[in-house]
């Protein structure tokens, strides 16, 4: 008696296994949006900073704007690669190219990070997710919702000249710069 209810408890726990796969498999295919891509009108947004202000992208128009997205403040990747795009500010400067970081975090998140990691430029908060979602960023690291590391160049009539995902933070900031001068050389 006990082996057959053994048996009838591993079916069991198979099939409940594969029905949560399936599951969670149809919500990840739910959950894809749409990147933005090369040539389109980048989609407008307004979010609050790390001091509070609000940020819209039509503000920028006329300049370059490198708008990335990453997971999470004070984390080690994404303290790389802020590192690494305020290491570059003078080169984006001088290039009339703005930097904005977007994640799901809070302004008050965005300023602590600022001041712990000596951050100057704007970091935009989305916690609702809208941005993040528009530019097809949305991820989830478990049971968190996160912005996935992806960036756009964009030019300053507003349209999308260059788009990478899944970036690798060590030598991102480089790689940006070296786009945004091949973007303004018209190549």
């Amino acid at each position: 008696m006990r082996i057959p209810l053994l048996l009838i408890f591993a079916a069991a726990s198979v099939v409940a296994v594969s029905l949560v796969a399936v599951r969670a498999a149809g919500q990840n295919v739910q959950n894809e949006q749409a990147l933005p891509t090369v040539g389109q009108v980048a989609p407008g947004f307004t979010l609050p900073s790390q001091d509070g202000s609000r940020i819209s992208l039509e503000g920028f128009r006329g300049k370059w704007v490198v708008l990335y997205f990453y997971p999470k403040d004070m984390t080690s990747g994404c303290t790389i690669e802020a590192h690494n795009f305020q290491r570059d500010q003078t080169q984006f400067d001088a290039a009339n190219a703005v930097i904005l970081g977007v994640s799901v975090d809070t302004p008050e998140s965005h300023k602590q990070f600022c001041t712990k990691e000596g951050l100057t430029f704007r970091l935009l908060a989305d916690p609702e997710h809208k941005v993040v979602e528009a530019y097809g960023s949305l991820g989830h690291f478990g049971p968190f919702t996160i912005a996935n590391r992806n960036t756009f160049l964009i030019d300053p009539n507003g349209k999308i000249v260059q788009v990478w995902t899944k970036v690798q933070v060590q030598h991102h900031s480089e790689e940006v710069l070296a786009a945004l001068a091949q973007a303004k050389s018209g190549k």
